[in-house]
């Protein structure tokens, strides 16, 4: 896929710092000495990570050189690095590995998520989140606008937008042999203004797929589908406002101690 474009992604900034805080919070480590936030992005997770652990040797890193370029100029401080998480390897053991909404774009979480625990130091924490969404408007619409006619000429290159996320129970019967395991799930309600805005928040993310392989004119046309599809999947509330339902998976892994 292109590059991200890291303004765009933070013109919602609040909306997804507010997940990234709220697992952080349940994170039960006092003192870890090396963090790793998986899949930094422009540095708005990192920057919650140094302010409660400011003594830690804190690593940020992405697949995005535009991403990893913002969160240079916002935490200047720190070190960020270009990697992937399918493959990433620590030099050494880590005492949290901190995934705030990337998991869900790297494949085959039935050999990633064990492999991530591998890489904890004894009581070391694996902390995940992420959206939960495949079977909202949202995104059902993304694929029924895909299917539309026009875009046929590009729809083989439209991957199913990104990897599926297992259901909660298969992630704890993968990861409680190997630590103790805390999943909860919560849906966000975002007051946004206007179908437009929900159309702007996905297509930093969910829609990228989408639309990568189009054309510039078969861009606009599908925007403009999806858009009106949205309107109608998220009517106006009594205030004017939409509301997008957002449900988030929520993980935390504690190796033992010993």
């Amino acid at each position: 896929m292109n590059d991200w474009n890291p303004a765009l992604y933070t013109r919602f900034e609040a909306e997804r710092t507010r997940p990234a805080a709220e697992l952080l919070a349940r994170v039960p480590l006092e003192a870890p000495r090396r963090v790793t936030d998986l899949g930094c992005g422009p540095g708005n997770s990192t920057e919650l990570l140094a302010a409660r652990f400011a003594a830690a040797r804190i690593l940020g890193i992405d697949t995005s050189q535009a991403m990893l370029a913002s969160a240079r100029v916002r935490l200047p401080s720190l070190a960020f690095e270009r990697g992937d998480i399918a493959d990433w390897s620590p030099e050494e053991p880590v005492d949290l590995a901190f995934a705030n909404a990337s998991l869900q774009w790297v494949p085959d979480h039935e050999r990633v998520f064990p492999r991530l625990v591998s890489m904890l130091a004894p009581g070391g924490v694996l902390a995940v989140q992420m959206p939960d969404n495949d079977a909202e408007p949202t995104h059902v619409l993304m694929r029924e606008t895909a299917a539309d006619p026009r875009f046929a000429s590009a729809r083989e290159k439209m991957p199913g937008a990104r990897p599926r996320v297992l259901s909660p129970h298969r992630y704890y019967d993968l990861l409680a042999p190997l630590a103790e395991v805390e999943i909860w799930r919560t849906t966000y309600f975002h007051r946004l203004p206007g179908a437009a805005s929900i159309v702007q928040w996905l297509r930093s993310a969910g829609l990228r797929p989408f639309l990568e392989p189009l054309t510039a004119e078969q861009q606009t046309d599908f925007l403009t589908e999806y858009e009106r599809r949205i309107a109608a999947a998220y009517p106006q509330r009594v205030d004017g406002m939409r509301v997008l339902s957002f449900p988030r998976l929520f993980i935390v892994a504690q190796r033992s101690a010993s």
